[in-house]
């Protein structure tokens, strides 16, 4: 896997996306700590108001942003992003008032909006043999992964030393080293398509999204796993603190399990990809992560929670969720030109998180009200219902390659390059199929 860091212009890229994961996981941290600082015990509402900001910015903004990132040079957009978010948090020290907040923390998590699709967009033209693509994938998931391990051991150790607002200078380091690491390359900017208006524009991608049967199999499954990601992110600290009543470091650890499983899956998906489907593991995944929560709310009704289930549940349950969210970047590679990738990869951002914008209250709530037997089994449903979904609109034989034949095409044609019969990378349109790539 770690071969494809070989590639100059992939390897500062990756490095990139690192360090500004680990500033954003920074962020994180301090950002509790500020609202329990101008709040007190309101600092829960503060916090909520944050996430639903977020949720809000990247469903709202993402599809605009994508309609446009084919009409700029791309990494001068990818600079100018990293800049705006070094701005906003710059500036966090220093607000006295929750408003203040809400405003930098949109127009960071807006400038995030536009920055990640157009990022994840940019990799498979950096990197178009699906092999080295797949493997960059996991190398991405693994990121994501150690940065929940590293961000807040290392918020911890400078905690120990420095006031929490010099964690934001940490999130300011971290996006100005992206900038920078960004700017070092050269990157390709796919040919701008051809005029449209801008609904058009601004829409086209969700449109293409949504009219394609495997994208559309790949939002049922980001519900599954927003689902069950959701129980694990919003309620692993009532179930350890609350239901266990053990310590801070126990539900670290607790979050280590859920970060150790995905992590597991993402180094052996690379081989998996290469003998069975996208379909087949992704389906297979959210199956696992299902059965973890059922297993686990049977376990709590007749015998208790106890920690050591909830590890394992919790390993298990990272295992699906990296099978899952790690092998959607080659059916969005697979289903657009490149010209339409970051209108795809902004539709997917979108729509992914709309989920999460539904699982992450509904979570919440159903502990509270009905606690976590209720919580696990609602939720496992809701992820029942979007395998259910997936298996019905995204077909078993779902071809990457697709077979045709030019009946009415002369010999001659640049088309055809003296065969009638051969075969194209499938990409479905919002109106018609059409194909690009000859093999």
């Amino acid at each position: 896997m770690l071969e494809i860091l070989a590639d100059r212009t992939y390897r500062h890229l990756f490095l990139a996306q690192v360090v500004a994961l680990l500033g954003t996981g920074l962020a994180t941290v301090a950002l509790g700590l500020l609202a329990y600082d101008l709040a007190g015990d309101g600092a829960a509402m503060v916090l909520g108001t944050v996430f639903t900001i977020k949720m809000v910015a990247y469903v709202g903004i993402a599809p605009i942003a994508g309609a446009f990132a084919d009409r700029v040079n791309r990494r001068a957009l990818l600079v100018g992003l990293d800049l705006v978010r070094v701005c906003a948090a710059l500036c966090l020290p220093f607000v006295t008032e929750v408003w203040q907040v809400y405003v930098l923390i949109f127009l960071l998590q807006s400038a995030s909006a536009g920055f990640t699709p157009t990022f994840q967009a940019t990799i498979p033209d950096v990197l178009p043999e699906e092999g080295r693509y797949t493997r960059a994938l996991s190398l991405s998931r693994l990121a994501y992964d150690f940065e929940n391990i590293v961000s807040p051991t290392l918020a911890a150790l400078l905690l120990a030393v420095m006031s929490y607002n010099s964690l934001f200078l940490g999130t300011v380091v971290g996006f100005a080293a992206s900038a920078l690491l960004v700017v070092s390359v050269m990157l390709p900017s796919p040919k701008s398509s051809e005029p449209r208006g801008i609904y058009d524009r601004t829409t086209r991608g969700i449109r293409i999204y949504l009219a394609t049967p495997r994208l559309r199999g790949l939002l049922a499954l980001n519900l599954a796993a927003a689902a069950v990601g959701a129980m694990v992110l919003v309620n692993s600290v009532v179930l350890v603190r609350g239901s266990l009543e053990l310590s801070e470091s126990a539900l670290a650890w607790t979050m280590f399990a859920f970060g150790t499983g995905s992590i597991i899956s993402a180094f052996s998906l690379p081989r998996l990809l290469d003998r069975f489907s996208d379909r087949a593991v992704m389906i297979g995944g959210a199956t696992v992560m299902v059965l973890t929560l059922l297993c686990l709310a049977l376990e709590v009704s007749l015998f208790g929670l106890t920690w050591v289930a909830l590890l394992v549940a919790w390993a298990s349950a990272g295992i699906g969720y990296s099978a899952v969210l790690t092998p959607s970047g080659r059916l969005l590679k697979r289903s657009a030109h490149s010209t339409d990738r970051p209108a795809i990869f902004a539709a997917q951002f979108a729509l992914s998180h709309a989920c999460w914008l539904l699982t992450y209250p509904l979570s919440g709530w159903l502990v509270t009200q009905h606690g976590s037997v209720v919580a696990l089994v609602g939720l496992a449903i809701i992820a029942i219902c979007g395998i259910t979904v997936a298996l019905l609109v995204w077909p078993s034989g779902d071809p990457s390659v697709f077979q045709h034949t030019h009946k009415n095409l002369p010999i001659d044609h640049p088309h055809l390059k003296g065969q009638r019969t051969h075969s194209h990378a499938l990409i479905i349109d919002e109106k018609h199929p059409r194909w690009d790539t000859h093999f």
